[in-house]
């Protein structure tokens, strides 16, 4: 209990402290619609680690290697404070995004009087909420209020408080995880170009040359190129990276508008933006290769674990490849499977 009344009131200082950045974001309340020893894999549907959840941090973050392997083993332990908070307040706060087609966005032809959020996030958020709290009933309240958060605030939510986990086309890395908590992967993608059909853009190589350059601020696909341009990497070494948008999409506005001659984002996303768009197409191979996990607080190590145990299933059950091919196949244009699962312990 005193270790409950703690974390309110850091999240609650926290919260106000950050109000008047969210306010300026946009952030917006929806209608519910290897690293060292004991890192080990585990197969798909197999049960594992059904004792209380562990507390405390991370381990090895300071000697982060593989960032996707070091969240803690599943867990249907459903005792932890964090998840008896959620359970007392009857709903999931859920970070997500309503811009990016096939992930989480706006479905014009949904058949409710409002128009839904839907996606392949979507799906994974509303099964994780519905193996928390039940499914919903007709007639009964929602047990997930999901909220649209930029790009650059998917750590300052959780951080803050204002939402329970962001589960928006994240990356797993060193750096965030010595803020937040990931789940186990779930998604395998990597960093490619996107640019004009047209356009002498070959992919992240020299013809970027002179070429401006979209990310989205906070993005893993930022920081890959300001490091690259430090380093002298020769495809951005003589580019400008210097436009940077709050949200993912805003680059593919700026792109359409000529504002810039290239983005360079996740090859999931820039698959779904070419599809919104005809006219731009990705570029070159993935230049790298990373995972989406669900990001949590690093305080709710009980969360974590309860989540990794959805995600062990929903994959065994196949929700995992049904979501796939639902809503990101036609536009990725490839089949794919889930990453495998490996935990810290």
């Amino acid at each position: 209990m005193q270790r409950r009344r703690r974390i309110r009131a850091r999240r609650a200082g926290a919260a106000l402290a950050g109000l008047c950045a969210v306010t300026a974001a946009g952030a917006l309340l929806l209608p519910a619609e290897r690293p060292g020893g004991g890192v080990r894999a585990a197969a798909a549907g197999t049960d594992s680690a059904n004792s209380a959840p562990a507390t405390g941090r991370y381990a090895a973050e300071d000697d982060c290697e593989r960032p996707e392997a070091l969240s803690p083993a599943p867990s249907r332990d459903e005792s932890g404070e964090t998840i008896q908070e959620i359970k007392e307040r009857g709903y999931l706060r859920v970070g997500v995004d309503q811009n990016s087609y096939g992930w989480g966005y706006r479905d014009p032809n949904s058949r409710s009087r409002q128009v839904e959020l839907s996606g392949f996030d979507i799906d994974l958020a509303k099964r994780i909420a519905d193996e928390l709290l039940g499914p919903r009933a007709p007639g009964q309240e929602p047990n997930i209020r999901f909220h649209a958060i930029p790009t650059n605030q998917r750590v300052p939510a959780v951080r803050e408080g204002r939402v329970d986990m962001v589960v928006r086309t994240m990356t797993i890395s060193c750096d965030r995880l010595k803020e937040v908590s990931f789940s186990a992967p779930y998604f395998t993608t990597g960093q490619q170009v996107l640019a004009p059909a047209q356009s002498d853009v070959r992919g992240y190589d020299r013809s970027l040359a002179g070429k401006r350059i979209c990310t989205a601020a906070s993005s893993t696909a930022y920081l890959r190129l300001e490091k690259d341009k430090k380093d002298g990497v020769a495809a951005v070494a003589d580019a400008d990276i210097g436009t940077t948008v709050p949200n993912q999409l805003d680059c593919l506005v700026r792109l359409q508008l000529g504002e810039v001659d290239a983005v360079v984002t996740d090859s999931a996303l820039a698959a779904s933006q070419a599809a919104q768009d005809p006219s731009v197409t990705l570029k070159g191979e993935e230049f790298t290769e990373e995972y989406y996990g669900v990001a949590m607080s690093k305080e709710a190590d009980d969360l974590v674990r309860r989540v990794n145990a959805v995600l062990r299933d929903y994959v065994s059950d196949g929700g995992w490849k049904r979501a796939y091919d639902r809503w990101l196949e036609p536009t990725m244009k490839k089949p794919a499977d889930p990453p495998p699962a490996v935990y810290r312990d």
